[in-house]
């Protein structure tokens, strides 16, 4: 039994809407063997060591179905085993995570085994460990990996992953705050390892890290971490306080200790937990031996008068005491017969005690300090204590080293509720948590005396949510309140949009859209992240990490999503949800990849986006596979998008109410039209969109009709979308790479990244409608990795629309040999009936572009499929036609009025503004002096 592949999926995917492993598991001779077959001894073995594997409801959907799987009939397989155990194994670690699935992949003996997680580091060790463990209860002829390692020791194996897993996951106080998010519907993201969390999306978000928050003052926390200066000015606003001294060394300590008056307190200055506080030090040597162990944390120390009484932590939220417990530090009972080493062991039973942060309570430990408080008492771990008797383990009552809470929240008497709200306020934290010590929390301080001990800038949130004894209180509810006041927004709107083809031009449109009525958009796509119409990051970003980049920027107003095949596949979707999700089409293209054979494969990975689609779904009316998608959404609309004014079908649902972007004829043209809740909405002619050029590139004009139903769906009002569609061109500089048209040569050039049969076809349409008085040249080619027939057919397309055809190979040729993409082409034109004379092969891409522009002649159209987009685009805009002396100035390379970024805009004078041009074409244009406008980039 071994994993072959392992794959992290950060959101909605193939296999969950929420996070989820896949592990490609082959069983290799297990396939023979099922639970049954392997005996009861083993499923024995599997259930001891994981006894809550008995509560797991499997199919059965109660507890128990797991082990009724596994004893039934012939039982089950190692795989599903596998699933189980990786998800205890996270239950146990104090995750809790619940969802598993296993499937086979259709070869025998392999499946994907699919489970939750929460975190990925915890969850692949999850999946390995299982792996481990299962193998050491097989027979050793059955077993994989481990069959010549040495005993396996589960418990020790079982501890350190709990261990790994506490290190890595959010703190119980995080993550009582992310719980309370994501019970009002706010999302959230893990900014680092440790407790960096963002609440919430884009401009409206807001931060913690652990119980501090982004509004948290900074001054307030060094006050706060000043445990003398915050004393000063508590004792000044005449808040009860114990007298106190920093000390720098021992003798001063104890001269310190005498001033004050014994007993005393010596603890660290800027310590926590706890750590290194010793109390009622009645001696000088005690003093120096205390402040010895407290300068091993902090070089200044604290010596203060004790107090007597119980430890309160109170906390104060808003201005608002929210809750009070009382602290009792890690302690065994005496019974009389067992020692305290036994003792610890026996309250360490206590299921509600784990390591660390794993459970309610944390395990006792007889450690050194420990052994030193014993000692004062003159006991040891082997003492037997006499009945009754509370044997104190710790000095300081801290829940994280076994210490015990009660809640006091409703008893506490009102003075002392007022005390610390006055405390908070004073320091000027907007959360805190105070430390008071008094005999009686019910009776005023002023009566009874009491002491603030400390004030908390980060106070933790487990001993109030989840006590050991009393009411748990909902503490992490008011800082959400705090931070996302009810009525105010949490995120910004979520539009994704996917599809084989035209899925970049229409991200794009939409961001247009966006930022010519105001807003600021973060936009996903193929070449990279473009804030408010900049790119921020280069490269193919339509995958999760892209998402999060932009949903994470705090001056978006709106998230404009290109999600992509690949990303799906790899690692799902960045966010759980979308607002407006469209697929645009389902084309042969990447099929024989990633398990994903067939279109209606394909089309079910497209399909996520609308499946997680929370507002409205938007379908291509005309492609079936993208109809069918309508009964697997739970959006609250649904919008068609069709070409067909009679399509029966989006008839009857503009009839019924229903939402649709339609194509209809008039006496100007054709008009993009909206249909919404009976409203007929003419909205703009196709002609006045000038990356349809003039209507007759019916690919843009479809991408200009999603591109409108996405914005109408997300509330943009008319004469915006309107506005952002007439500004929309397909220049380079807008749309690199997107039907891009060079005519300052005496012919015609049109550079386009299609590569798949639908999009060379689209283009080749194009270059059929658009008035040619010379010959149509076209350089054609094919991805290496795509399949044979794919190829084939890209060449079938193209057969008979072009005077010449140049075939040639991408400069990756993925696996293929150097003239064989090329070579398939050349044959498939020439089976099509194109004439020998009219099909060349030049391998190479540059040789290629330069040979069809050297064809040219005035009055000729070359469509030229390129690869590398930003050095086909400087080869056309540089050719020099034969006799041309004309120099390439910003004037000839691009007309002013087309330059911009992702989104060009209107200058005060009414003329296109010209924003930064991307860095990746900055070479190519130089202003009338020569100076050079941007940096080059080839990459």
């Amino acid at each position: 039994m071994r994993i072959l592949d392992r794959s992290v999926y950060v959101g909605p995917s193939l296999y969950a809407h929420f996070p989820v492993i896949r592990l490609e598991l082959d069983l290799g001779a297990l396939e023979e063997w099922p639970s049954v077959r392997l005996g009861q001894p083993f499923i024995d073995a599997l259930l001891t060591a994981l006894p809550g594997l008995r509560e797991h409801g499997c199919s059965y959907g109660e507890p128990g179905g797991f082990v009724r799987r596994l004893t039934e009939d012939e039982g089950t397989w190692m795989g599903h085993v596998l699933e189980h155990v990786a998800i205890e194994l996270q239950n146990i670690a104090g995750i809790k995570v619940t969802f598993g699935k296993t499937r086979g992949t259709g070869t025998p003996g392999v499946y994907h085994v699919v489970y939750e997680y929460e975190q990925r580091d915890e969850g692949l060790a999850a999946g390995t460990l299982a792996l481990d463990f299962l193998d050491s209860l097989l027979p050793a002829e059955l077993r994989g990996a481990r069959a010549d390692a040495g005993p396996f020791d589960f418990e020790s194996e079982r501890d350190a992953f709990i261990r790994f897993a506490q290190r890595r996951a959010l703190g119980p106080s995080t993550a009582s705050i992310v719980h309370a998010a994501e019970a009002r519907g706010i999302p959230w993201l893990r900014l680092n390892n440790q407790s960096l969390v963002q609440l919430g999306y884009g401009k409206y978000q807001q931060r913690i890290q652990a119980t501090i928050t982004g509004r948290t003052s900074h001054i307030a926390v060094e006050l706060a971490s000043d445990k003398e200066e915050t004393n000063h000015l508590l004792a000044m606003l005449g808040l009860p306080v114990p007298q106190q001294e920093l000390v720098q060394d021992e003798e001063d300590a104890a001269r310190a200790a005498k001033r004050i008056g014994y007993p005393v307190v010596v603890k660290p200055y800027n310590g926590n937990h706890g750590r290194a506080v010793a109390i009622h030090l009645t001696t000088d040597e005690a003093v120096r031996t205390a402040f010895r162990a407290a300068q091993e944390v902090s070089r200044s120390v604290l010596v203060e008068s004790f107090v007597s009484g119980a430890d309160h932590r109170l906390l104060v939220v808003n201005g608002v005491l929210v809750a009070a417990t009382r602290r009792t530090p890690g302690h065994v009972v005496g019974d009389g017969t067992h020692t305290i080493a036994e003792l610890i062991a026996l309250v360490n039973k206590d299921p509600r005690r784990g390591i660390g942060h794993e459970k309610v309570l944390t395990r006792l430990a007889l450690d050194a300090q420990a052994e030193r408080l014993l000692g004062r008492r003159g006991y040891t771990g082997e003492t037997v204590p006499p009945k009754g008797e509370m044997v104190e383990l710790r000095a300081t009552a801290n829940l994280s080293t076994g210490g015990t809470a009660t809640d006091v929240t409703d008893i506490i008497h009102p003075d002392n509720a007022e005390m610390a709200v006055r405390a908070i306020q004073a320091v000027g934290l907007d959360v805190g948590g105070v430390d008071f010590l008094t005999p009686d929390i019910t009776e005023s301080y002023k009566k009874h005396g009491g002491a603030i001990c400390e004030v908390n800038a980060a106070p933790g949130f487990r001993m109030h949510s989840a006590p050991s004894e009393g009411k748990p209180r909902d503490v992490a509810g008011p800082v959400i309140d705090m931070l996302f006041p009810p009525g105010q927004p949490t995120v910004v709107p979520i539009a994704a949009v996917t599809g084989t083809n035209g899925k970049t031009t229409t991200a794009r449109m939409l961001a247009h859209i966006c930022k010519m009525g105001g807003l600021t958009p973060g936009l996903t796509t193929t070449d990279g992240v473009y804030i408010d119409g900049q790119r921020t990051v280069e490269g193919d970003m339509t995958g999760p990490v892209a998402t999060r980049t932009v949903l994470s920027d705090p001056s978006i107003d709106v998230a404009v999503l290109e999600v992509a095949r690949g990303g799906l596949l790899r690692a799902g979707m960045g966010t759980q949800y979308v607002d407006v999700g469209a697929v645009l089409n389902v084309r042969s293209d990447h099929l024989g990849m990633k398990g994903v054979d067939t279109l209606e494969a394909l089309a079910e990975v497209k399909r996520v986006v609308v499946e997680v689609a929370r507002d409205t779904a938007i379908l291509n009316a005309d492609d079936p596979l993208c109809l069918k998608m309508g009964s697997y959404t739970e959006a609250r609309h649904l919008c068609y998008v069709t070409t067909d004014p009679a399509h029966t079908l989006v008839r009857e649902h503009i009839r019924a109410g229903g939402r649709a972007v339609s194509l209809e004829s008039g006496i100007n043209g054709q008009m993009i039209t909206i249909y919404d809740k009976g409203a007929h909405i003419p909205l703009l002619w196709t002609h006045l969109v000038p990356a349809t050029i003039e209507g007759r590139a019916l690919h843009n004009v479809s991408n200009a009709m999603f591109a409108a139903a996405m914005a109408f769906s997300m509330g943009f009002k008319l004469e915006m979308i309107r506005q952002g569609l007439r500004t929309f061109d397909t220049t380079f500089f807008q749309a690199p790479g997107r039907s891009n048209v060079y005519d300052e040569h005496p012919f015609k050039v049109i550079l386009d990244y299609g590569h798949n049969a639908h999009a060379i076809g689209t283009m080749t349409d194009l270059a059929t409608r658009l008035d040619v008085t010379g010959r149509r040249i076209v350089v054609l080619a094919g991805p290496g990795d795509r399949r044979d027939d794919d190829l084939r057919e890209i060449a079938r397309v193209t057969a008979g629309h072009f005077d010449h055809y140049i075939c040639r190979r991408d400069d990756s040729l993925r696996g293929r040999d150097g003239d064989e993409v090329p070579g398939i082409m050349s044959a498939a034109l020439k089976a099509c009936g194109v004439p020998d004379e009219q099909v060349s092969i030049i391998p190479a891409e540059q040789e290629a572009v330069d040979a069809a522009l050297r064809m040219a002649r005035a009055g000729d159209l070359v469509l030229i499929f390129g690869d590398a987009i930003v050095r086909s685009w400087k080869q056309i805009i540089q050719f020099r036609p034969a006799g041309s002396t004309k120099p390439v100035t910003a004037e000839h390379a691009i007309p002013r009025a087309a330059v911009g970024t992702a989104s060009a805009g209107m200058d005060g004078g009414g003329r296109r503004a010209t924003p930064p041009l991307p860095a990746e074409v900055g070479e190519l244009v130089r202003d009338d002096r020569g100076v050079r406008l941007a940096r080059e980039s080839d990459d």
